[in-house]
Parts: structure tokens; sequence; C-alpha cells
């Protein structure tokens, strides 16, 4: 699938809040907003996943601009990443704050036109 522009505005709709638990793994908590786009399907079949970051309250919607994709190489779906607009996001912010679910996985994190990759061994980054 491909992803739109970086900095395209879109609409969340939150259904793990920041502070949440994960509805199958109640020792994970979100340490962010977690949700999807409603209307866009990934490759998985299901609506297309997203987390908000640079955002410190939980949320139910939240429109922001596309600021990253966490291409997942060993899995079926990639992640989007929306930020306020204008916000700046470092690549190692995204990382950490990502971490908790996506050192599960192989990743590529792409931004505007580059793309970094993360050690599979020890989560760091090049």
């Amino acid at each position: 699938m491909t992803h739109p522009a970086f900095g395209t505005l879109l609409t969340a709709r939150i259904d793990r809040p920041l502070g949440s638990a994960h509805p199958n793994y109640p020792d994970l908590v979100y340490p962010v907003n977690y949700g999807y786009i409603p209307g866009l399907f990934a490759p998985d079949g299901e609506e297309q996943d997203v987390y908000v970051l640079g955002v410190t309250e939980p949320l139910e919607t939240f429109t922001g601009a596309l600021a990253a994709v966490i291409h997942r190489r060993d899995d079926v779906e990639d992640k989007w990443v929306l930020a306020p607009a204008g916000a700046a996001l470092s690549r190692e912010d995204i990382l950490a704050q990502t971490a908790f679910q996506e050192r599960y996985f192989q990743t590529e994190l792409w931004m505007e036109e580059t793309s970094i990759e993360k050690k599979e061994e020890q989560g760091e980054t090049l």
C-alpha cells in the first residue's frame, strides 16, 4: 500500500488512548495514542493503524499530519505516524515512542525523502 505525501492531514479514530491497556495483553500499556484511519484499509484487511505522537493527553479522535511511516519488513502492514501539523519529531523520538510495540518487528522508518533502519538485534538506530 502506498501512503499519502508526508505532511498530508489525516483524521484518526483513537481506539487505544494514551494510558490504556492492550485488549489482549493487559500488561502492555500504551504510552502514546494509537488508532486507525476510518475507511482506509491496509494490506491486512483492517483499517490503517496510526501512532499519534506529540500529544500528551488521551484522545478519541485526532487530525494531524503524516510525519512518518514505520515499514515492517516482517509483517504485512505498515504503521503510520501522525503528529500535530508543524511538529518537529526526530527519528530518535519516533523510534523511542513506538518501541513498546515495534521492538518485536524488523522495521525501517520512512520520513521525508529518507529512510533509516533499526538494528534487529538491539533495537538501535543506524
